[in-house]
């Protein structure tokens, strides 16, 4: 073609495509099939288990989405069940594979556990939380006075069996229940008026009791890093809407908000109903009280056999399986009931590789070990036909410090016989040392500090990563940071013994009891129990000097009286707080040396305290923040101490 034809031709064809885009179409002519099927049957053949959805109906008439993945050729196989509000689709659809092991692969399943053991695996959606019908509230209480209807997660769970064991027909009618975290404290609410077929339950790192030790407080410092939960995981029912921020560092973020409860009417929190709840209920009122699983279950009667399982490094819930071991214990009169492991983990990596955590080395896979030698004996003893006894201690704790398992009699125990936990002091002494020895008059009777809340202490090392598993994140080892910068602040005070030159063996909650005076009318006290290392070490170097954190927590001090009805301090007034510390279970080794580090925020992992007493630190005013000067006092008659739940011979 010549060029000036190319010109003429591309000159009309502009006019005939417009003159077509008006060409109506006739009605003879068909609409242009869909390549989408109506609905898709994918070929499984292939695989090597048969994956089920269905809709669960509940007693008042609620579906609730549920995921059941039965192994190929089952026959009279028993039931793991897993409820959740983390999306249950999501949950069993960890990898495209033909294979149940990398389908599973991830969190909340024990996937060895689950796969070589034959296991059926079910997962449901929670009510109000993705494929499942109802109305979501978070930890939904039992039905009673925080909960008026007629159902709750005990009869959710209830109605979940009694329809499992009707309608797979591949199980031999007995059920497990078990989970991690909010997943854990599903097990727990099971536990109450449990279906005839439920056998055993394995709550692991659950939450427990929200105000005291677990997610939302710790002793009334509001944990405002769990805004972010909060707000993505009631905002939409998918948990589509998604919380944003300007700054690279958290710090930033929450210390120019000013007040946690500025930064949520910021992002618009207040449609979101447990954020309601959380500005109205500051103080451990019956809101908490009420709610507290430890307290619900020490009047159920013990049905089912429980296995609480901890970790020594739980970022989220550190308080709560002990504190449910404690209350329902008693009740095992046979000793045959409830166990308890205690593991070297962070929140949840009982399901993951226990190896390490952060820098910390254990010689060997501790979280295999738990999952191949404690856990599975377990649920197969109780689930499946002819299984063995479990040769299973009522106690299996792992001890740090000499990385090694103990089989104990109960908890807490230091061995399994020849010894005994006694509560002693170890105290806080003049020139900033710590010794067993109580302090003598002379010298000077407490040490200083300035706590300013437009400098607060970090919690850790800046920048400061938000709360997250990704695998940018660092916020699972946070509790085993090297303490040595916070030893180093002006704004902290860090008494140290000398080297210890024999063992000293811990196993138990330290408690806090310290004497101290602020010039302001509130403060915060933040007490950590800590294992100072040689100066300098083999293998590996990076160990020498390194302050490991055993214990550590925090104490608001308008509680100091009732935890329900705050009170402004005395200013310049020497007062005792005592708060216990979270579980420990751990060896300081001849050569080490122990610290008790002592200071006035935390942040931003808790809010701020003004340090002036306001009705709400929620809404605290910028004028409210007030510098204050601390004293931490070490005199006799004002003895300050970590009581130690110290192992001895008999």
């Amino acid at each position: 073609m010549k060029q000036i034809d190319r010109v003429r031709v591309w000159a009309v064809l502009p006019l005939a495509l417009c003159a077509g885009a008006f060409v109506e179409p006739s009605a003879a002519q068909a609409p242009l099939p869909s390549d989408t099927p109506a609905k898709f049957e994918p070929v499984t053949d292939a695989f090597d288990h048969v994956r089920r959805d269905v809709m669960v109906p509940m007693r008042d008439g609620v579906k609730l989405h549920t995921v059941i993945l039965v192994p190929k050729g089952a026959h009279g196989a028993p039931i793991l069940l897993t409820r959740t509000p983390y999306n249950a689709t999501e949950l069993t659809r960890h990898a495209p594979s033909t294979r149940l092991g990398p389908v599973l692969q991830g969190y909340d399943n024990a996937v060895d556990v689950i796969v070589e053991g034959g296991y059926i695996r079910v997962v449901q959606d929670v009510r109000g939380k993705y494929g499942s019908e109802g109305d979501y509230v978070m930890t939904r209480p039992l039905r009673g006075p925080l909960n008026p209807t007629a159902v709750d997660h005990a009869t959710d769970t209830w109605d979940t069996i009694d329809w499992l064991v009707k309608n797979v027909p591949e199980t031999n009618g007995r059920v497990g229940i078990l989970g991690i975290s909010y997943d854990g404290f599903l097990p727990l609410m099971a536990l109450v008026n449990p279906h005839p077929a439920l056998k055993v339950s394995v709550p692991m790192n659950p939450m427990v009791d929200g105000w005291v030790g677990d997610d939302w407080f710790h002793n009334g410092a509001f944990r405002q890093q769990m805004m972010p939960y909060v707000y993505e995981q009631e905002a939409t029912r998918g948990s589509e809407a998604k919380w944003w921020t300007a700054h690279h560092d958290d710090y930033d973020t929450y210390l120019q908000a000013g007040s946690a409860g500025q930064l949520g009417r910021s992002r618009g929190l207040e449609q979101v109903g447990f954020w309601r709840k959380l500005l109205e209920h500051p103080s451990y009122d019956a809101f908490w009280r009420e709610q507290a699983l430890d307290r619900l279950l020490a009047e159920q009667p013990l049905k089912v056999p429980v296995m609480l399982v901890h970790s020594l490094w739980d970022q989220e819930d550190v308080y709560g399986a002990p504190a449910v071991y404690a209350a329902i214990e008693p009740k095992d009169t046979a000793n045959d009931k409830v166990f308890l492991v205690i593991g070297p983990w962070h929140h949840g990596q009982m399901i993951d590789d226990g190896s390490s955590l952060g820098a910390l080395r254990f010689d060997s896979d501790t979280a295999l070990h738990f999952r191949q030698q404690i856990l599975r004996p377990f649920l197969d003893q109780y689930l499946k036909d002819g299984a063995p006894k479990a040769d299973l201690a009522p106690v299996t704790a792992f001890e740090t410090g000499t990385n090694a398992w103990r089989r104990l009699p109960a908890w807490p125990a230091g061995c399994a016989s020849g010894c005994a936990v006694r509560p002693t002091p170890l105290y806080l002494r003049a020139g900033l040392k710590l010794g067993f020895q109580a302090p003598e008059a002379g010298g000077s009777a407490f040490e200083e500090y300035v706590s300013d809340p437009a400098k607060p202490v970090p919690f850790r090392a800046r920048p400061i990563q938000p709360v997250g598993y990704d695998a940018e994140r660092t916020w699972p080892r946070w509790l085993v940071d090297d303490q040595r910068e916070a030893s180093g602040r002006p704004d902290v005070v860090a008494f140290v013994s000398d080297v210890l030159e024999a063992p000293v063996k811990v196993s138990g909650r330290p408690v806090a009891n310290l004497v101290a005076s602020t010039s302001g009318t509130d403060s915060d006290w933040v007490v950590k129990l800590i294992d100072v290392f040689p100066d300098q070490v083999a293998a590996p170097p990076r160990m020498g000097g390194y302050q490991l954190a055993v214990s550590m927590d925090i104490f608001r001090g308008r509680y100091r009286e009732s935890l329900e009805s705050p009170k402004a301090l005395t200013p310049g007034e020497p007062l005792l707080y005592r708060f216990a510390l979270p579980t420990a279970n751990h060896v300081f080794r001849p050569g080490h040396r122990v610290m008790v580090q002592v200071q006035s925020s935390w942040f931003p992992l808790y809010d701020r305290n003004p340090q002036t007493f306001v009705p709400s630190i929620f809404w605290a005013k910028p004028e409210d923040f007030r510098k204050a000067t601390q004293r931490v006092y070490h005199a006799p008659g004002r003895a300050s101490f970590v009581e130690l739940p110290l192992v001895t011979p008999n």
